[in-house]
């Protein structure tokens, strides 16, 4: 877990700066400078996008990283390169076309609660595009792994540039509506330099001919654009179906909700940048038992650390919706719901890697497919009737069925496990700390009490973590600390 281990600690600071700096744009920039319409239409734009982006993607991001290490001389690697670089276009190009002269029916199912829809849905696409090649030249540098700066990119550098957009439209230079075009040309400028990043640390040399397993590559491609497009569906579906239902400005009022829950995945998000290519080495080399303990070690260290944000989420939640206007309040139950399911998929360590890299992938296709079936469904009966709390229950059932499902398979079919005894042992310590701290409120400004609270229940976490011993990749760090301080 060494290489592990020091690029997830550095992806996991970059992570969080960048979801500080989010916290800041989502929690108040956005809220106070962009309005709620505007806010509600960025929201819908990139959610919609996210969905797009495997499609775009073609779904050689995962391919690259699966298939990289079987190949052995410069010449194949040159020539899979090429042939993964220029394999979305068989998508690309087709769906340019339908979207340009079929762009009118289009945009006006789209927008037919919202007419302020119409004019923006050519971005979608566009951002999706974006999307998807920064994804393909961040798996180039994984592959090889360096990883940290890619995430730089995608974490702290786009939202600075968000920011930055946002001060604009606060100080008059740019209208809101200017801004959704900024904002396009930011995911544009984070693609080229992840592009001018990847042919740095690799220029490719390019070869126009079929890699000798080229139909596999396709095969496992199509299967990522579906399984991706579960997974992004899993994630932006809900807003997106929002938009057919509700008044665009509900969006807002759920993403920030969303963005309070999904800061529970931070420590996930970071550890896979490093965990997948390292999963698919294992993997290709049939190291079973490395494999497990890798398993193991990263659902324990995800589900203690993801833990303490979620028990520092639920205990802070009511004083943080204090600090937002009081039409946001309704988002309290969304961030209970949908940070359940978050916590749960955390907890199954490197588990999508394992899957995505076994040759059983593709059995689990249609299971997502079903359950996408399902989220589709339940949004249909439930937004009608909840609004945003019926999204965010439809969401949470969906999220944790699918999660269930893979874990089982991964059980059943591979002979791998990532619960110990002491995965029960980091449970109770949430829920005693969650009862211990919930229902206590100080009499102060809600962000004094966020403060105070905060660091209460993270000394008690950290301190009963640490006796226990659950994570010794945990524990190696706080002695690094430790030993730094007495010396």
């Amino acid at each position: 877990m060494g290489i592990v281990l020091n690029q997830s600690l550095k992806n996991t600071v970059i992570t969080y700066i960048g979801f500080a700096i989010g916290a800041i744009n989502t929690l108040y920039m956005y809220v106070q400078f962009l309005g709620d319409t505007y806010y509600g239409l960025v929201g819908y734009i990139l959610s919609t996008a996210n969905i797009m982006m495997p499609l775009m993607a073609f779904g050689v991001h995962n391919t690259l990283v699966k298939y990289f290490n079987e190949y052995k001389t410069e010449e194949e690697k040159s020539t899979f390169l090429t042939f993964v670089l220029f394999l979305p276009l068989i998508l690309i190009v087709p769906f340019s076309l339908i979207g340009y002269f079929g762009y009118h029916q289009i945009a006006s199912l789209l927008s037919q609660k919202n007419p302020i829809v119409y004019d923006y849905v050519w971005q979608i696409p566009v951002i999706g595009l974006c999307m998807g090649y920064f994804e393909i030249f961040y798996a180039w540098v994984k592959v090889h792994m360096k990883s940290v700066l890619g995430n730089f990119i995608k974490e702290v550098f786009i939202r600075i540039l968000v920011t930055i957009s946002l001060l604009a439209v606060y100080f008059n230079w740019i209208t809101p509506n200017e801004f959704v075009y900024t904002l396009m040309a930011i995911y544009l400028a984070s693609m080229i330099i992840m592009k001018g990043f990847a042919y740095k640390v690799r220029f490719p040399s390019f070869k126009f001919k079929l890699p000798s397993n080229y139909k596999a590559i396709i095969t496992y491609s199509l299967f990522i654009i579906l399984t991706g497009g579960i997974a992004n569906l899993f994630l932006e579906i809900d807003k997106f179906m929002l938009n057919s239902y509700v008044d665009i400005e509900n969006i807002a009022y759920y993403s920030v909700a969303i963005f309070i829950a999904t800061v529970i995945a931070v420590p996930s998000r970071a550890m896979h940048q490093i965990t997948y290519p390292i999963t698919a080495k294992l993997m290709s080399e049939n190291k079973h038992d490395e494999l497990n303990d890798l398993y193991k070690k990263s659902s324990i260290t995800l589900q203690v650390v993801g833990g303490l944000i979620f028990l520092g989420i639920l205990v802070n939640i009511n004083e943080l919706y204090l600090l937002l206007p009081p039409k946001y309040a309704g988002g309290v139950f969304v961030v209970f719901t949908i940070g359940l399911s978050k916590y749960f998929d955390l907890i199954l360590g490197n588990n999508n890697a394992i899957i995505f890299n076994s040759k059983y992938y593709k059995t689990v296709l249609f299971l997502g497919v079903m359950l996408v079936a399902l989220t589709v469904v339940l949004n249909m009966i439930f937004i009608p009737l909840y609004g945003l709390e019926g999204t965010a229950f439809a969401t949470m059932i969906s999220i944790t069925l699918y999660s269930l499902a893979k874990l089982l398979f991964v059980v059943k079919r591979m002979k791998l496990f990532p619960f110990t005894s002491k995965t029960i042992v980091a449970f109770g310590i949430l829920i005693a700390c969650f009862f211990g701290f919930y229902f206590w409120e100080f009499t102060f400004h809600p962000i004094i009490n966020i403060v105070l609270k905060s660091i209460l229940v993270s000394i008690i976490y950290v301190v009963l973590s640490y006796k226990m011993n659950l994570s010794t990749d945990i524990n190696l760090v706080i002695d690094k600390v430790l030993n730094k301080f007495k010396s």
